[in-house]
């Protein structure tokens, strides 16, 4: 294993760099060559010279403190392949990037162990500490990561993950933990955590300005927790969500709003973990509208204590858990919890309780979630010192329509058994009714969607939402209830004398008298006002009577015990190539071709200058005259990147032509055009001053669709930045770990003829992973795919962006219909008989308006079909390629797809699936008519902040003239009549108590 441990070594390395990609198909055009293995000899070469060998072994890549630690990590991070470690020094390491990982296999990150190797994201310009994206195989070991502006760690699409000796750490309130405190700031005590916000709090200080997570694995396979610790977050300290087969064991979390949390997990195990000082333990629950339900989580072994901490979530679902929670269950089924303990909880040990409470009988709008938590197993767990200090309401709160903060004080006034008090147990009350009408529930083929061995329907987010929730197997023949399969098993559990055992509150009976008398009066929310309203209410007494979970008494029998979670053991897929050697890197790009052809041996790996390719008939200038037949094109709506100018230029091999598929006829819903293996596209950006006459190049993109050593075809990423040479020639040099420019614009707008001007110092160039992150999708080929060359995107006439080339290199090209010229030109093939109008459009295929061309989407102008139209183009192009339920951004279940309809999973009145600075403190994605009471807005108007910003890369200043669409489409077209649109309640997540 050879060690790359200075940063001239990395450098080195850096040059060399095969970036492999994902595999996992994505096939090609039907005239893909196959290639053999003499691909890889270097023509010209002598037969008698060895070649070279291609892959270099496994590799040890160390970061150490200093200036040099970010760039270090950056150049590392890229070359991650299997078999490679990157190893953190001891010490406080400084850090203004996120270390993100991508499409690899079996690597290991690690340090010097929590408390000796700390890692500072405080001044990061991401929004993760660490972040792994569809990696296979990963080992993260020995390290703390301090105060991350969002997550801490962060796995998405991992199979095999491990996470063991890690801290997640911020700051919080108080001073800040640095290089010169950290050894006494890590270790967080817990003894009297703040009751309300201002309390002394002598241990932590908990903000809500701290990041999301701390340990966040998220759409994961086989995740292993272990020995692992959060403090701090501002939604979930040790959090799986999304996931099938996890454990979490041996873990502590303190001061987090909630400590962990499984979610939609299918196959969960809590182990011998430490909850202490948070809002509320541990939580096992269904979150509606994302990519998977959850199902079978056992929880043992566990100590929860003194989680009595303020709740200091921003919004969403955790802002609504009362402090003072041991353990809470929402719409989750088959959960056994035993031997466990639970101490000193102000509200109760456990809440059991439903979506019903949250959204009112029959009201949740994703119907394909269970609003209900079946199958729940409580039994030989100790329970002391519970219900005793009920949270009082947030008068501010109520007013303003969020009105979750009354429920905790409703709970204690009906509790006529202990006014004023919670209890061990706390149930709502609230029960499935069998809906006889409900028809088993279909997808989108019309066919069934696939059951569980008990007739409980598997849904996932592709299948489309049911009318009405499907619940027939819970209920027999005779329309009674199946017991004790369908509800609930208490028995055998140490329940402490000095608090009340259990109560049923029955759901918000009386709650909504007690909020319109507060609607007239405030000073009615205190418990003699409250009481006052609901004397002599029916249904608005508790009552203690537990009977109904005694399922021995009742039915003869328990609930049956769960299966323990088993992980398998990880073995390598062998899909991943290993990195190449520099020597074979540098004999492919060193070779000379004739003058026009393009080196295509050297498109297997990334050269260390662009024009080693020999793409363009000027090296100099990627605006000139493509080699080999390469074709420019243009795009109805683009990627927003600082008002830079663009040059796009598709170079297909000789011979291959690519395959037109659309998203309504060729099932290529979010896909690009298919093109053959050795494709290269090419994108630069420029900054056009038309007031000085310049338009300087900043940089080069490459996509090149290789074939990796399993044969299977992939698409890889490479970035060029352009510099001054030595022979004061423009040269474009590999910047895989990105960089920034200071840029500035100053022009005219060709198609709105709006004037643009401005600057940013920040400009940012990705690193190769991030371009990953928005390039690679699960249902696109493999590697960092194309997003823009889609047909209803080139649908158009060719044009330049910019005016500044006239008729020279690449405004030259015939300005006709693109996909037109390229059926001509012999290189797309597929495609329909296409009728093209006077404007250069194919008007018998689909096509994207331009965005910002009021009329251009074949309404009316300004019309709110325009908008609206204009505005879906918009977020296609610009938030699509993350938000789709297989992309980067599936775990929010907020999708954007073209032919996607308008309702929740778009963002109308759908609640943020995490909270944190990201929310901005709202409740709802979009909320009709209030653009300032929607996230989305608050998102796309947000600049200097990594937790807010959306996108969070390719853009460092506000797109102006976007949002301001955007606000027009939430205040003048959406409304409560969209579908969910009557969802959003004030404010408030609670939508059975303010509608």
């Amino acid at each position: 294993m050879r060690h790359l441990s200075t940063p001239t070594g990395l450098a080195a390395a850096l040059s060399a760099v095969l970036l492999t990609g994902c595999f996992g198909g994505g096939g090609g055009g039907s005239d893909d060559p196959k290639p053999s293995p003499s691909d890889n000899a270097v023509a010209g070469d002598r037969t008698d010279r060895p070649q070279p060998n291609p892959f270099s072994d496994g590799r040890i890549f160390t970061i150490n403190p200093g200036p040099a630690a970010t760039t270090d990590m950056v150049a590392a991070m890229i070359q991650m392949r299997p078999g490679d470690v990157m190893k953190f020094g001891c010490g406080f390491i400084e850090l203004d990037q996120g270390l993100l990982l991508q499409a690899t296999e079996d690597i290991r990150i690690e340090g010097c162990g929590k408390d000796e190797t700390v890692l500072s994201f405080r001044d990061s310009v991401n929004v993760t500490g660490l972040e792994a994206l569809n990696v296979r195989g990963i080992t993260v070991e020995g390290l703390t990561i301090l105060d991350s502006p969002g997550d801490a760690f962060k796995l998405k699409g991992v199979k095999w993950g491990t996470l063991r000796d890690v801290r997640a750490i911020w700051s919080g309130g108080g001073d800040a933990i640095t290089a010169d405190n950290y050894g006494q700031r890590l270790h967080v005590a817990c003894t009297a955590p703040p009751f309300n916000e201002g309390d002394p709090t002598p241990d932590y200080v908990p903000s809500s300005a701290s990041g999301r997570y701390g340990i966040y694995p998220v759409e994961s396979e086989n995740i292993l927790v272990e020995n692992s610790e959060s403090v701090g977050a501002s939604d979930a300290g040790i959090y799986v969500g999304q996931t099938n087969t996890a454990i979490i064991r041996d873990s502590r979390a303190a001061y987090n709003v909630m400590g962990f949390e499984i979610e939609n997990v299918q196959g969960g195990e809590y182990d011998n973990n430490l909850a202490e000082c948070n809002t509320g333990g541990f939580l096992v629950y269904d979150l509606e509208n994302i990519t998977q339900y959850g199902d079978t989580s056992v929880m043992l072994n566990n100590l929860a204590r003194n989680n009595n901490t303020y709740n200091f979530a921003h919004s969403g679902l955790v802002s609504a858990v009362p402090r003072g929670t041991g353990f809470i269950t929402l719409g989750y089924d088959n959960i056994e919890v035993y031997n466990n303990t639970f101490e000193d909880h102000s509200t109760a040990a456990v809440i059991y309780t439903s979506y019903e409470l949250i959204d009112g009988e029959g009201k949740t709008s994703d119907k394909k979630l269970d609003p209900y938590t079946e199958g729940l197993h409580i039994y030989n767990n100790v329970m002391r010192n519970s219900g005793y200090d009920l949270p009082p309401p947030n008068l501010e709160k109520v007013m303003e329509g969020q009105v979750e903060t009354v429920l905790p004080t409703l709970i204690g006034l009906k509790n006529v058994t202990n006014p004023g008090k919670g209890a061990h147990i706390v149930w709502d009350g609230l029960l499935d009714e069998l809906d006889g009408e409900c028809p088993y529930p279909l997808d989108a083929n019309g066919s069934p969607v696939p059951q569980d061995e008990n007739g409980k329907p598997i849904h996932t987010n592709e299948h489309p939402n049911p009318a009405c929730h499907y619940n027939a197997y819970k209920f027999d023949a005779a329309a009674e209830r199946k017991q004790p399969q369908w509800g609930s098993c208490f028995h055998d559990n140490d329940l402490g004398s000095e608090s009340q055992a259990y109560m049923n509150f029955h759901g918000t009976e009386g709650l909504e008298l007690v909020l319109a008398a507060a609607d007239q009066d405030a000073s009615i929310l205190s418990p003699e006002g409250i009481q006052s309203i609901l004397a002599g209410l029916p249904g608005a007494v508790a009552d203690t009577d537990a009977t109904v979970h005694d399922c021995q008494g009742r039915f003869g029998r328990v609930l049956a015990p769960l299966p323990r979670v088993v992980i398998p053991p990880f073995e390598r897929s062998g899909a991943i190539d290993p990195a190449p050697s520099e020597e074979y890197v540098n004999r492919l790009c060193g070779r000379n071709v004739g003058a026009g052809q393009i080196n295509r041996r050297a498109l297997a790996v990334n050269c260390p200058q662009l024009d080693q390719y020999n793409l363009f008939a000027d090296p100099h200038d990627p605006r000139s005259a493509p080699n080999e037949g390469g074709v420019p094109y243009a795009l109805n709506s683009k990627l927003f990147s600082d008002y830079a100018t663009k040059y796009r230029v598709a170079f297909i091999p000789p011979g291959t032509r690519a395959i037109y598929y659309d998203g309504q006829n060729g099932g290529n819903l979010n896909g690009a055009l298919h093109f053959p293996n050795g494709t290269v596209l090419s994108k630069t950006f420029a900054f056009t001053d038309e007031s000085e006459g310049s338009e300087e190049l900043v940089e080069t993109r490459l996509l090149i669709r290789r074939t990796g050593e399993s044969g299977k075809p992939f698409w890889d990423g490479l970035t060029y930045i352009w510099e001054t040479g030595a022979d004061g020639k423009p040269v474009a040099k590999l910047a895989m770990g990105g960089g920034t420019r200071a840029v500035s614009w100053h022009y005219q707008d060709s198609r709105t003829g709006n004037l643009l001007v401005g600057s940013t110092d920040g400009y940012a160039i990705p690193n190769a992973n991030q371009c990953i992150t928005c390039h690679s999708n699960d249902d696109v080929a493999s590697g960092s795919a194309p997003i823009g060359p889609k047909p209803r995107n080139l649908n158009r006439r060719y044009a330049p962006e910019s005016s500044f080339m006239g008729s020279r290199g690449q405004g030259g090209f015939p300005q006709v219909n693109q996909l037109q010229y390229w059926v001509d030109q012999g290189i797309l093939t597929g495609t329909p008989a296409l009728n093209i109008d006077g404007h250069g459009v194919a008007t018998n295929i689909e096509r994207l308006p331009h965005w910002d061309l009021p009329g251009d989407s074949g309404a009316t102008a300004g019309s709110d079909a325009d908008i609206e139209q204009r505005l879906r183009a918009y977020l296609e192009v610009n938030c699509q390629h993350c938000h789709n339920d297989r992309g980067a951004a599936s775990n929010t279940g907020y999708y954007l797809d073209h032919f996607r309809e308008v309702n929740a999973s778009y963002g109308i009145c759908k609640k943020p699936t995490a909270t944190g600075g990201g929310s901005c403190g709202r409740q709802h994605i979009v909320v009709p008519g209030e653009p300032d009471a929607s996230i989305l807005s608050c998102r796309m108007g947000a600049e200097h902040d990594p937790q807010r910003m959306m996108p969070p890369i390719a853009r460092s200043v506000i797109h102006t003239e976007a949002v301001t669409l955007l606000n027009d489409w939430i205040a003048n077209v959406v409304t409560t009549d969209y579908e969910n649109g009557d969802a959003c309640g004030g404010g408030s997540i609670f939508q059975s108590l303010v509608q």
